[in-house]
């Protein structure tokens, strides 16, 4: 079993915001999977489908960014997962907009959806999966403020493919070929 997680915040309010792409994503997999769900769960609402032969759950927490872990630790050690069977999926405000990059492990960059997932998971437990999408950084606004703030339109029609590149990235994850994915997606692409 493989668990996918998008990080974000719950809401309309936030539905179309930069730090809100993890949830993009996972509404891309849901449909593109054909997932059934949500079951509400964990704090969470959660998907299941199979992909490759494989049992997936998607997760949207729905604790709000800052405490994405209260609904994935628990999914985790329900479901006895390995780090490595976890992919999450969030922004980035560290790669220029619209960039994609696939890692396993590493820091928090002070992301806090993944200190939450960090702290959730417990010690030695930060060897998960990450699709990076970036957002970049803003040079006449607070940080909170530009991952919080809408796409725009034309932002919008840049990150669909991006999102399909997503989907097929965790594929990769999902068949087992990571280094696969890093090599494919982990380039500047013009989008």
């Amino acid at each position: 079993m493989k668990i996918v997680v998008g990080l974000g915040n719950p809401g309309p309010k936030y539905e179309t915001t930069r730090h809100n792409a993890g949830f993009l994503a996972i509404d891309r997999m849901v449909e593109l999977w054909r997932a059934n769900g949500p079951n509400n769960a964990y704090e969470g609402e959660v998907w299941q489908c199979s992909v490759g032969g494989e049992k997936i759950l998607l997760v949207k927490p729905q604790t709000y960014m800052n405490n994405s872990g209260k609904c994935v630790g628990p999914i985790v050690k329900f479901y006895k997962c390995a780090p490595t069977d976890v992919i999450v999926v969030h922004d980035e405000v560290d790669l220029k907009p619209m960039a994609l990059r696939i890692k396993t492990g590493g820091g928090t960059g002070g992301h806090n959806g993944l200190k939450s997932l960090d702290a959730h998971l417990g010690a030695g437990a930060t060897g998960y999966h990450r699709i990076r999408i970036g957002v970049g950084k803003s040079q006449i606004m607070e940080t909170a403020d530009h991952v919080l703030g809408q796409y725009t339109d034309e932002e919008l029609k840049r990150l669909d493919p991006l999102l399909d590149d997503v989907v097929r990235a965790a594929e990769k994850i999902i068949a087992g070929d990571v280094r696969g994915a890093m090599n494919q997606f982990n380039q500047d692409r013009e989008r």
